[in-house]
Order: structure tokens, then C-alpha cells, then sequence
């Protein structure tokens, strides 16, 4: 039986600047997932270099924090039966050129830098991101998709 998991996605700047927000978010809704999270927000630096944080030292964080704090991105909380894998799988390779079409690299990016979104690669990551872009109180945990049961067993 599959885990009912939480995972973290957010559509970057560059999906934003692209007026892909609406698309995005409709694609995770029709998979099946349910939105616990979701903000409009700026990133700041100190927040990127935590979000990053595993990064540091590396020759690309800097320019991961300088994309990252450019402009808005949209901030979101994702829950369903084995929600990272669905949101990964929806997401498509970190390498656009690599992505399948129908996923959102695979249909709407070309390069790694402009990858459109990042969402949580395992449940450890997840639980991280959210903790670092929402708190408890943030969270929508108290409703159910009426339609769930269409959805899943």
C-alpha cells in the first residue's frame, strides 16, 4: 500500500516570469494531489543559502542563490499516496534535454538553469524544505478532496 507522503515543489522565477504558475499548479491537481501549502513569495538570501545549503562550497551556489532570489517563486506543499515520487515524476529530469514530454521540463524548459521548478528528490529533503518554507501554522492539513475517492483506493 502506498504512503501518504508530503513533498515540497516550487515553480522558480523563471516559471513565474513565464506566466506558467496557473498550468503548473493544474498539472500536480489533475495527477491527484492535494495543495496543503501554497505562498507567493520573494526569497531572500539567507533563505536560499538554507534552502541550498547542501550546495555550499560548490562552484554553482552562487549562482543557484542568484537565480533563486532574482524574482518570485511560487511556494507549495503537495500531499497524496507517494506524493514525492508523483511530483518527480510530473516534474521531469533535472536535464530538461533529458525530460520526457508531457512533464513540465520535458514540455516548457531547455536548459538545467531554467528548469521551471524544483520539487523534493526523497522524504528527507522534503521534510527539510517544507520546515524551512512553511510553519506548522501555514499548513491546510484540515480538509479533504471531495473527489479523493475517484482518485485513489
Amino acid at each position: 500500500m502506498a504512503e501518504v507522503q508530503r513533498t515540497f515543489v516550487a515553480i522558480k522565477p523563471d516559471g513565474v516570469q513565464r506566466g506558467l504558475v496557473g498550468e503548473i499548479v493544474s498539472r500536480f491537481e489533475k495527477r491527484g494531489l492535494k495543495l496543503v501549502g501554497m505562498k507567493f513569495m520573494q526569497v531572500t538570501k539567507e533563505l536560499a543559502e538554507t534552502h541550498y545549503g547542501e550546495h555550499k562550497g560548490k562552484p554553482f551556489f552562487e549562482g543557484l542563490v542568484g537565480f533563486i532570489t532574482s524574482g518570485p517563486v511560487v511556494a507549495m506543499v503537495w500531499e497524496g499516496k507517494d506524493a514525492i515520487a508523483i511530483a518527480r515524476n510530473t516534474i521531469g529530469a533535472t536535464n530538461p534535454a533529458a525530460a520526457a514530454p508531457g512533464t513540465i521540463r520535458g514540455d516548457f524548459a531547455i536548459e538545467i538553469g531554467r528548469n521551471i521548478v524544483h520539487g523534493s528528490d526523497g522524504p528527507e529533503s522534503a521534510t527539510r524544505e517544507i520546515g524551512i518554507f512553511f510553519s506548522t501554522g501555514e499548513l491546510a492539513d484540515n480538509w479533504n478532496r471531495t473527489v479523493q475517492c475517484w482518485v485513489s483506493e
